[in-house]
């Protein structure tokens, strides 16, 4: 069963339609609307601000999503994947987004829909990502415009995967 944890009067409001791994960790003001999956060894710490997932976010395994105390949330529109050992930090995510592996996130970043953060790639404090395109490096820059072949061939697939992923363990619910 995952670790979740009440933290300064906050308890996790969690859809019953979630799946977290036995491993996975969600503290505090955290709320994940429905379909949404936490993978293993992932950490939700809403400790000290909120965080919010919209419909069929998957944090996948190692990923971290965290805030800063009374200057950020952290906020995730739907069909949200954070890739394995992504960290996400005191941001605004909007839906229809895939943050690659290893990608960092930081404070006050505005992903808008339909962006690509690439894996490893860093978007830095307080940058405002432009929607329809895919972002690399660091610091993290526009490359290209993100095609519609894109879009749903990979942040759409990648999301709805995740919904059939988390089926598979469906026996080991929260």
């Amino acid at each position: 069963m995952a670790l979740i944890k009440t933290c300064r009067g906050n308890k996790p409001l969690i859809h019953d339609s979630c799946w977290l791994a036995e491993n996975a960790t969600v503290i505090g003001d955290v709320h994940l609307a429905e379909g949404c999956s936490v993978w293993f060894n992932a950490v939700i710490r809403g400790d000290v601000n909120s965080i919010r997932l919209g419909k069929h976010c998957n944090i996948q395994d190692g990923a971290v999503l965290h805030c800063t105390y009374e200057k950020s949330t952290t906020v995730l529109g739907d069909y949200v994947s954070v890739g394995h050992n992504a960290i996400v930090h005191g941001c605004k995510i909007s839906s229809n987004v895939l943050i690659g592996m290893g990608a960092i996130v930081m404070d006050h970043v505005d992903v808008p829909e339909n962006v690509i953060v690439a894996a490893g790639a860093v978007a830095l404090e307080n940058q405002k990502l432009e929607a329809n395109s895919i972002y690399a490096g660091v610091p993290a820059k526009r490359i290209k415009a993100l095609p519609e072949k894109l879009r749903k061939g990979e942040i759409q697939r990648i999301a709805k995967n995740y919904g059939v992923y988390s089926s598979w363990f469906s026996s080991s619910k929260k």
